[in-house]
């Protein structure tokens, strides 16, 4: 019991010395503190140095730079709404060589510019000035020359007729023959479509006969505004005698004004012996001085208009005019064939009182 009393009194000893040794040495050693120099004291005592300037605001920059991209933009745009017109009015005013002709001297003035060699500095400078300044529109006269013309060459093969002459010329022995232009569409036939049966093309009355008589004094052609891939296989079932010498088809007519026109004046023939017969002679033909009008046959089944057009196409041929054209305008607004039965028969009873006054004057 006693043992362990001195142990606890000499742990308790123990303790005490090492706290007051801990703190002795705490207090012994006071903080270091950091040691200013003279340097630091001056600085101390000079008044900071002032701020650094702003940096240049954005703005004014962004403005400026603003409004040189719009000068430039709309002064591309004003150049290309010039060119432009320019180029519109001159289409539309002026052909291709009339446009040619007065741009000649533009386009020949950069070769002419010549410079001698011992002119001067400034001289040559100028000629170069001016060389680079002619030189643009004259190249742009020519790329726009070049340009109109392909254009112009490529229109004109949908526009104009695939030949300046659609048919071969005539034998010397057949000079004196009358050409026979027929249209087909309400003409020789006529064309529906139902949704039961689809397209359905019926022959007029007649037209057997029509072609066949008449092929014996007329050189007969079918021109027509369908393509050629259907009106190839029509004639070769409507004209199975092939009474029909050529047959002409949409690349032969004349594109004009969003139509096209039967040009007679292509078929390399006399234009005092054409005859143009069809429904819309007036309508659809560049000549329409060389028509003579048909009723238009609509599916009528007692029709008769080719059939009475024979007498007058007959008479004709045997009786050939100087100029058909003018025997046409004689019979303007009126109903040939009907007409035609009405002056024959004032020319027989004319003659016949010319016999009788005969007769009588023989007496």
């Amino acid at each position: 019991m006693s043992s362990i009393l001195l142990r606890s009194r000499l742990v308790s000893r123990v303790l005490k010395r090492n706290r007051r040794l801990y703190s002795s040495d705490v207090a012994s050693t006071p903080p270091k503190e950091p040691l200013i120099g003279a340097q630091a004291l001056v600085s101390d005592l000079t008044p900071p140095p002032p701020p650094p300037p702003p940096p240049p605001s954005t703005e004014a920059s962004n403005a400026s730079s603003g409004k040189a991209w719009n000068f430039l933009k709309y002064s591309l745009i004003g150049a290309i709404t010039g060119a432009t017109a320019t180029v519109g009015y001159a289409s539309y005013a002026y052909s291709v060589d009339e446009i040619e002709e007065k741009t000649k001297a533009l386009r020949a003035a950069p070769s002419n510019i010549k410079v001698a060699d011992d002119a001067p500095a400034l001289e040559k400078f100028k000629n170069r000035v001016y060389s680079s300044a002619i030189t643009v529109p004259a190249k742009a006269a020519e790329v726009y020359i070049d340009a109109r013309r392909t254009i112009e060459e490529q229109i004109r093969g949908y526009t104009e007729p695939y030949a300046e002459k659609l048919l071969p010329d005539l034998h010397p022995m057949e000079r004196h023959v009358f050409t026979l232009v027929l249209d087909l569409q309400e003409t020789l036939l006529y064309s529906y479509w139902t949704r039961e049966k689809g397209w359905q093309t019926i022959k007029r009355p007649g037209v057997d006969a029509f072609l066949e008589h008449l092929a014996q004094f007329y050189e007969i052609i079918v021109y027509s505004d369908y393509s050629n891939m259907y009106v190839d296989p029509v004639m070769e079932r409507l004209d199975t005698k092939h009474c029909v010498r050529y047959r002409l088809g949409k690349a032969a007519t004349k594109y004009q004004n969003g139509k096209h026109y039967r040009d007679l004046s292509k078929l390399n023939r006399d234009p005092n012996k054409i005859i143009y017969l069809s429904a819309h002679a007036r309508e659809n033909s560049l000549q329409p001085e060389n028509g003579a009008i048909i009723k238009p046959y609509k599916y009528e089944m007692d029709d008769t208009a080719l059939v009475d057009f024979i007498p007058f196409l007959e008479f004709v041929a045997r009786n050939p005019p100087a100029d058909i054209r003018q025997v046409l305008a004689s019979y303007e607004g009126r109903d040939i064939p009907a007409e035609f039965i009405r002056r024959s028969k004032e020319h027989q009873r004319r003659m016949q009182e010319q016999k009788q006054q005969g007769r009588l004057w023989r007496r």
